[in-house]
């Protein structure tokens, strides 16, 4: 078995390891357990159960007491028990796989809350867990980023500001970081880049902005909390996104599709805003509102020559210049 192998399957054993002792002493409750009921339970030495249960607390995130030589987990650390439906269950399960197919990190996060929801299905749908989890335990750690998603969760569910220091310089380069301070008003995740995003008041700027959570060089929680913004308020901003980009001009889009994707792109819904238009000549017509075109130009150019760009002008002539450089690139 190479190294990398055997790390890969120490890693897997470790949280699986933490994740059954965090199960037995959910189950204990206020009483705790003595450190020799734990090892019994789990079948493991005592030794490990000490040094695990202080890892648990640090890594985990999951807040454990000892008192009188008893260890426990408090309640508060946990969101209360869900009775889910089966189709409910599927659901949150297709979610969840959704994020871990797009996962690159190893997430001990993801991969509990992926094990629970495991123990409660049926045979079938619990072997399906148990291989992905299989898949993320081969990822690799990115404590970094692990860290700053649970300050920023925190920081979301507290309404608390939060000071980072952000690097802008993936498209600038050479621009030095930026210090700001948000009002964390949504974690979201994309499709496109496969990463998730902080989506929050920027206070210098004073209006809502994106922050990919890659690029957040540091994070600081402050004291200070925020009021909620208005309800349906985030969700109605974040509607004109083509994908996670809201805080960018409206801008009407209109596409000519060719007749031999036309069919396919009916299929879908690909916006809130979208109108279509079926041509006699089997070419589809599609109009939207979109903040911006950063984002909808990129899937504009997975069409390749089956689309064309009719407006905005400046689109038009963006999408064509970047054609006809990839053409120069292929000529040579």
């Amino acid at each position: 078995m190479t190294d990398s192998v055997e790390r890969r399957s120490a890693k897997r054993d470790r949280a699986a390891r933490f994740y059954r002792i965090v199960r037995f002493l959910e189950e204990r409750g206020d009483a705790g357990a003595r450190p020799e009921e734990i090892a019994d339970a789990v079948g493991m030495s005592r030794r490990t159960v000490y040094r695990d249960l202080r890892q648990i607390d640090e890594e985990m995130g999951v807040p454990v007491w000892a008192e009188g030589g008893r260890w426990g987990v408090t309640e508060k650390g946990f969101l209360p028990p869900l009775k889910l439906t089966l189709a409910e269950g599927l659901a949150v399960f297709l979610s969840a796989r959704l994020m871990a197919r797009y996962a690159t990190a190893h997430d001990p996060d993801l991969m509990g809350a992926f094990q629970k929801l495991g123990s409660g299905m049926p045979e079938a749908l619990a072997d399906h867990v148990a291989s992905t989890l299989e898949v993320m335990a081969r990822q690799p750690p990115a404590e970094a980023f692990r860290q700053r998603v649970r300050l920023l969760t925190q920081a979301w569910a507290e309404r608390r500001v939060v000071r980072l220091r952000y690097d802008t310089g993936a498209y600038a380069p050479g621009r030095e970081p930026r210090e700001a301070r948000v009002r964390p008003y949504l974690i979201e995740p994309s499709s496109t880049t496969h990463a998730l995003y902080l989506i929050g008041h920027d206070e210098a700027r004073g209006a809502i902005r994106t922050f990919k959570i890659e690029r957040i060089l540091d994070l600081e929680l402050t004291a200070e909390h925020f009021e909620r913004p208005e309800r349906g308020a985030i969700e109605t901003t974040m509607a004109r996104a083509w994908d996670i980009i809201a805080d960018q001009a409206p801008t009407d889009v209109v596409l000519r599709f060719s007749p031999a994707v036309a069919a396919r792109v009916a299929e879908t819904r690909w916006h809130p805003s979208e109108v279509r238009d079926s041509r006699p000549d089997g070419s589809l017509v599609w109009r939207a509102r979109v903040a911006g075109t950063i984002e909808i130009r990129l899937w504009i150019l997975s069409w390749g020559a089956d689309i064309e760009v009719v407006e905005p002008a400046d689109l038009r002539a963006d999408v064509l210049a970047t054609l006809r450089a990839a053409e120069d690139l292929y000529r040579k």
